[in-house]
């Protein structure tokens, strides 16, 4: 079972500065990201994560501020092929991404070929020079195939190994321990997916996590209200 916020050291942790604000539903709108960009700046996220589509708006929103432009590559499939991601990535960043979340070749995983896995991934982190987070979209695989995924993405290159892309299910906190460890402090672990209470987000970061996805960020914030009122913060 999970830990209690109310009974860690973690009682009193300010859960802004590991979220990506996150804006990936297919009917977002201009006027959305302008919105979640000023959320980003003004409650201290560590990024916005929308579709490539918006990178060049967010990136002139967000200009001399502290949050950085993250986009989605291969989203939600990771079956495009391997030359569409690359050139999806060198675009996002000639648009003003830094930080690329990079959805894996789960069929090329799930039938052994993983010199592709790999040099997919390590052709992308080798061209563009920013953060990669590898999405492993750990609902669809084997604990074996977790791991797995986890050592080819990391050798291949990547700053985070991320969870879950939200369409097929979300973060655990089981699978966020087993991420942190098969990592060993060598990467970082984005949980997301499913992080609708402060509970849930205070949990995965005592699991491991040292980012979280998530669209209702700012729902988040208002649980630490909810201690206080309790008195449990």
């Amino acid at each position: 079972m999970a830990a209690r916020y109310s009974d860690t050291e973690y009682s009193d942790i300010d859960i802004a500065p590991f979220i990506d604000h996150s804006l990936l539903v297919p009917t977002a709108t201009p006027d959305m990201v302008t919105q979640w960009c000023e959320q980003a700046d003004r409650y201290g996220f560590a990024s916005v994560c929308i579709y490539p589509t918006y990178v060049k708006l967010a990136t002139e929103l967000l200009r001399n501020k502290k949050p950085v432009v993250c986009t989605v590559i291969g989203f939600p499939t990771g079956a495009v092929t391997k030359a569409t991601k690359l050139y999806e990535a060198q675009e996002a960043v000639e648009n003003g991404a830094t930080e690329l979340d990079v959805v894996l070749n789960l069929g090329f995983l799930k039938a052994g070929k993983t010199d592709d896995v790999h040099r997919e991934i390590a052709d992308i982190c080798e061209a563009t020079g920013k953060t990669v987070k590898v999405i492993l979209e750990t609902t669809l695989l084997t604990d074996t195939e977790k791991v797995l995924a986890a050592e080819i993405a990391m050798d291949a290159g990547a700053a985070f190994l991320k969870t879950s892309t939200g369409w097929n299910g979300g973060a655990t906190v089981e699978d966020v321990r087993l991420l942190k460890e098969v990592a060993r402090d060598r990467v970082g672990i984005k949980a997301s997916g499913g992080i609708r209470t402060l509970q849930a987000a205070l949990d995965l970061i005592l699991a491991g996590a040292t980012r979280l996805g998530t669209s209702r960020s700012v729902e988040l914030l208002k649980g630490y209200d909810t201690l206080e009122q309790k008195g449990n913060y």
